[in-house]
């Protein structure tokens, strides 16, 4: 099997993007599966396929499953047979693979799958050691109640490991991997994902709910951006520079890819959430973050804002929907500025209709 870390050095990898030093190679192949290939999780399920972990070139093909089985048969065509391969069902990723990635939309399908997952592996219990690689962006306490699920069964571990990244991000391998758990599992899992997956491990010790909230926190900071910038040309049309302007700005000042991408989104009007990430999954994000700031008593008054908006913009398209007037069965979260284009007094989504502004292509 062919790789792209030929040139790769082991030792710079442990060095700059892992915090644990490489585990004693084991005698058997690790065999990885994948539940939930979603924009993200189908991404990272086709860079492992594609390039596998360093140093093993003979890395048996990974198993997936989802919900929806199109997306499973999409990926194994897109990959090879010989590099990816459908399970039946989420029960046979549990019991057959020793490390299995989860990647799902939201905390109630979390569960459900998790409940599964005990259900199966107490009545059919390990025995190799296996771990369960949490990566849902979820509230941090339901990894607490994941953990005593995935403990009850002999052998298994849980570690979460949300990521940090766009879809963009994830093609490229480039994804910023937030571990908390166990350390021998981090450590196990560390060297599988990255380079393949991502680029970097960030460790936050053993407590499975620090790096959900670290990841919320990220979360946080990238939705006030978008926030922000959604503000900004929104005023700049109003005012007659013309959101051009903006786009220009950020990109020669704070040329991060994400926002240029999500600048691009909102001016040009490319709401389309197919591969992107949902305005369903922001507000559920927001709504997480703002619980969690509640916690903590740590006000984001950015973020309530931002969760108005994306609020306003859900309730605008899912009318359109109703009407038969959207182009975009699911809304991308740059569809954020909607809200406040509505409140400038301007039409939340289609720019035509406008009068009085300026917004150069």
């Amino acid at each position: 099997m062919s790789t792209n870390h030929d040139n790769v050095s082991l030792e710079g990898v442990h060095s700059q993007a892992i915090p644990f030093p490489k585990p004693v190679a084991s005698k058997t192949s690790v065999q990885i599966g994948f539940i939930g290939l979603g924009n993200i999780g189908s991404l990272m399920a086709q860079n492992m396929a594609r390039k596998g972990p360093i140093g093993e070139p003979n890395f048996p093909a990974i198993m997936v499953w989802n919900r929806t089985p199109s997306k499973a048969e999409k990926l194994v065509a897109m990959v090879g047979k010989e590099k990816a391969r459908i399970a039946q069902d989420l029960e046979q990723v549990a019991q057959e693979c020793d490390v299995v990635v989860i990647n799902l939309a939201n905390d109630d399908v979390v569960r459900t799958v998790y409940l599964r997952i005990q259900a199966c592996l107490k009545q059919s219990p390990p025995t190799r050691n296996k771990i369960f690689v949490e990566t849902s962006t979820i509230y941090p306490s339901l990894a607490a109640e994941l953990d005593v699920m995935v403990s009850q069964c002999p052998l298994t571990r849980l570690i979460t490991c949300p990521v940090i990244g766009s879809p963009i991000v994830a093609e490229k391998s480039e994804l910023i991997l937030v571990m908390s758990g166990e350390y021998r599992s981090k450590q196990e899992v560390s060297h599988l994902l990255v380079p393949a997956v991502g680029r970097k491990v960030i460790d936050l010790g053993g407590d499975v709910q620090k790096s959900l909230t670290f990841k919320l926190i990220g979360n946080s900071m990238i939705l006030g951006n978008i926030e922000v910038i959604a503000e900004a040309l929104t005023f700049a049309e109003k005012s007659g520079i013309g959101g051009h302007h903006v786009e220009h700005l950020i990109r020669e000042y704070l040329p991060a890819p994400s926002m240029l991408s999500y600048t691009q989104k909102m001016r040009h009007a490319n709401f389309d959430g197919k591969n992107g990430f949902s305005i369903d999954g922001g507000i559920k994000d927001a709504t997480h973050i703002r619980r969690l700031t509640a916690h903590y008593n740590s006000p984001m008054p950015g973020i309530d804002v931002a969760h108005q908006n994306l609020l306003t913009a859900r309730a605008l398209h899912e009318r359109h929907v109703k009407e038969g007037k959207t182009r975009w069965p699911t809304l991308d979260w740059s569809g954020i500025i909607a809200g406040t284009r509505v409140a400038a007094g301007l039409n939340g989504f289609d720019k035509t209709k406008d009068f009085g502004t300026l917004d150069e292509q």
